[in-house]
C-alpha cells in the first residue's frame, strides 16, 4: 500500500512516522510546500527504521504531487493548526482553500485514492471535500471521531483509576467544543456500564473533559496536539490496508441517516479496503438523539460558511 501525507508539520509528521511504524504500508509519500522540509522530515524518520524495526519507505517530496502517484491512501493535514483561544471553525478561510487544492491535486494524479481529512474545521473540510470532488462518499472519511473516542476512553481511565484497554466508549457528532456526543450512557469498564463505578457528577466532568480536550492541549502546547491525531490516522489507513472491517466514528456524509442530509458529521463507520464499507446507525437516547441534532445544526451553520463554488 502506498500512503501520501499532505503536510509535514507535526501532525502530518506524526501521521507517517505511527504509518510506518506499524509496517503494513510499502511507502510513505510525505508532501509539504516548504522547500526541503518534507524531504528533512522522511530522512529524519527513516534514521529511525532500523532502532524502531520498521520497513516501511518514507519519502519526502516539496508541492511534487507526481511523488504521489498511485497512492491507495491520502491524509490531508496541511491548513494553520489552532493557537489559543481559537475555535476550529475560525481556521475556515484559509484552510478550505488549502483543503480543496490539495483534493484536487491528489485526485489528479490517484483518482482512485481514499482521502482521509484531517485539517480544520474538520466536518466542514470533509464537506468540502464530497462538494469539490467526484469521489464516491465512500472515499472520504474525515478523522475527528477517532481522536475525539480516544480522547473520551482517556479520561474515563482516569476517572475509573484503570488501565485504557479495560474501557471502551464512543464519540459522535462535530468535531468541535459544542459539537461533540460522547456516549457516556454507552461507556463500559470490562462490558459492565461505568456508570455503575462512576457517580453522575463524575461522568459529567469525563463529558466536559472529553469535549474540551483539544482546546486543552492548545492552551498547554501553544498550538494544536499532534500525537493522538497521527495516531487515530494511523488506525484508520490500517484499517483500511487490511481490510479489517473494524468500526471507528469518522466524519462521514449523511443521506438520511440519524435522520441527518447533506453534511458529514461523525457516526460509527466500518472501514474496510473500500474506505467507509458501512455506515452503522446505533441506537440512541433521547437525550443523544438531541444532542447530535444540536451538533448537526452547528456544523450546517459553519458549512454556511464555505463558498463550494468559489
Amino acid at each position: 500500500m502506498k500512503v501520501t501525507v499532505v503536510g509535514a508539520g507535526a501532525v502530518g509528521a506524526s501521521c507517517a512516522e505511527y504509518i510506518a511504524m506499524k509496517n503494513f504500508a510499502e511507502e510513505v509519500v510525505l508532501l509539504d510546500i516548504k522547500e526541503g522540509y518534507a524531504e528533512g522530515k522522511a530522512m529524519d524518520l527513516m534514521q529511525t527504521s532500523s532502532l524502531n524495526g520498521f520497513d516501511t519507505m518514507i519519502t519526502g517530496s516539496t508541492n511534487d504531487y507526481s511523488k504521489t502517484a498511485g497512492s491507495d491512501v491520502a491524509v490531508i493535514t496541511s491548513g494553520i493548526p489552532r493557537k489559543p483561544g481559537m475555535t476550529r471553525e475560525e481556521l475556515i478561510g484559509i484552510n478550505a482553500g488549502i483543503v480543496k487544492t490539495v483534493s484536487e491535486n491528489l485526485i489528479a494524479q490517484s483518482p482512485n485514492v481514499i482521502i482521509i481529512v484531517v485539517s480544520n474545521p474538520m466536518d466542514t473540510m470533509t464537506y468540502l471535500v464530497h462538494k469539490s470532488t467526484n469521489l464516491p462518499k465512500n472515499r472520504i472519511i474525515g478523522m475527528g471521531g477517532a481522536l475525539d473516542s480516544a480522547r473520551f476512553k482517556y479520561r474515563l481511565a482516569e476517572a475509573l483509576e484503570c488501565p485504557t484497554s479495560d474501557v471502551n466508549g464512543m464519540v459522535i457528532g462535530g468535531h468541535s467544543d459544542k459539537g461533540m456526543v460522547p456516549l457516556i450512557e454507552k461507556a463500559v469498564r470490562n462490558s459492565v456500564p461505568v456508570s455503575e463505578f462512576l457517580s453522575q457528577e463524575k461522568m459529567d466532568y469525563v463529558v466536559q473533559e472529553t469535549k474540551v480536550g483539544g482546546a486543552t492541549l492548545t492552551g498547554l502546547l501553544g498550538t494544536s496536539a499532534w500525537y493522538a491525531p497521527g495516531a487515530a490516522v494511523s488506525e484508520l489507513v490500517k484499517a483500511i490496508a487490511l481490510d479489517s472491517k473494524k468500526m471507528f466514528p469518522c466524519s462521514a456524509l449523511l443521506e438520511g441517516e440519524y435522520g441527518l442530509n447533506d453534511l458529514s458529521i461523525g457516526v460509527p463507520c466500518i472501514l474496510g479496503k473500500n474506505g467507509i464499507e458501512k455506515i452503522v446507525e446505533v441506537s440512541l437516547s433521547d437525550a443523544e438523539k438531541a444532542k447530535l441534532a444540536e451538533s448537526a445544526e452547528g456544523v450546517k451553520k459553519t458549512n454556511g460558511l464555505l463558498e463550494v463554488n468559489a
